[in-house]
């Protein structure tokens, strides 16, 4: 081997290197990237829920629920299927890798809006209270309290955060646009832009509560008739959806021959995640469309 020979095997290898280095660097730029996204999203998810734990245990409970979930997802694959392929037992891993790792965030997304529905459920009977212990004398920071020192969770926890932090001196006008970011209520918000008006132009505040009590409980009951008639749409893009996979697996059971060039070959392999994709978009736009906001 000459010279020449050597010298271009040896610069062969170190572009290798350096681009193996540039690889390397950037895809752990991206991971920090998305991992300190992944942090403050699941921070701010926490908090809305009051739950007081550390965020970095929701990216670890992630990480080994979706490698737990599919390690047993292609344990169960292999053990039903005789002559399944490494394709094939690739698909399964990534596919419910990609399933499961958002569960917990999904989760802590449910809680909240469970927390919130249940907030404006008992918010109508919090500004009847309110009402009435005004037309009784009471000053409206003594109507809060009230209601903060009533054992009716969230409302009381999230009225107990407002009367703290007026007594450390915040105004209310700056607690109330504080609770109104934090809870994210619509219903909530016209109340505050009452309380903040009334004190400001001296109105009354007693009926406009009891006008507001009025107007949640009526579009409390125009959401839940809503709910009804559009729960039929919403049960059929869940078998719509479910359905292509659930045919897909069955498929494969059945006639493994003629799913394999699915899991083998780079063209169904483009295929099966093309159609995942286009099942998931459909799936939204159903769901989306039998979401009816007031």
């Amino acid at each position: 081997m000459d010279n020449l020979t050597i010298l271009a095997c040896c610069c062969a290898s170190f572009a290798v290197i350096l681009i193996t280095y540039v690889i390397f660097d950037f895809f752990n730029y991206v991971s920090d990237v998305q991992r300190e996204r992944f942090l403050d999203q699941a921070t701010t998810e926490l908090d809305d829920v009051l739950i007081m734990i550390p965020p970095g245990k929701v990216l670890d409970v992630s990480l080994a629920l979706s490698a737990l979930t599919s390690f047993i997802s292609m344990l169960i694959f292999g053990y039903n299927t005789s002559d399944w392929t490494w394709g094939q037992m690739s698909m399964v891993g990534l596919g419910t890798l990609a399933f499961v790792f958002p569960a917990p965030r999904f989760y802590l997304r449910y809680l909240k809006k469970k927390r919130l529905r249940q907030f404006n459920e008992q918010l109508e009977d919090a500004l009847t209270s309110m009402s009435s212990s005004l037309k009784a004398g009471f000053s409206i920071n003594q109507a809060i309290e009230a209601i903060a020192n009533e054992n009716k969770r969230p409302i009381s926890v999230e009225f107990r955060l407002l009367v703290q932090e007026m007594r450390l001196g915040v105004p209310m006008e700056d607690a109330l646009n504080k609770m109104v970011v934090r809870m994210e209520s619509a219903d909530f918000e016209l109340v505050a832009s009452a309380i903040i008006t009334a004190r400001q132009t001296g109105g009354a505040l007693t009926e406009t509560l009891e006008r507001l009590a009025g107007l949640i409980r009526e579009r409390m009951r125009i959401n839940l008739k809503l709910a009804s008639i559009t729960a039929q749409g919403k049960m059929q893009a869940t078998i719509i959806g479910l359905m292509p996979f659930a045919l897909l697996y069955f498929m494969n059971m059945t006639a493994p021959g003629m799913m394999a060039p699915f899991f083998e070959d780079i063209r169904g392999i483009l295929l099966l995640v093309v159609s995942g994709i286009l099942v998931i978009i459909g799936y939204l736009i159903i769901r989306k469309i039998t979401t009816i906001d007031i």
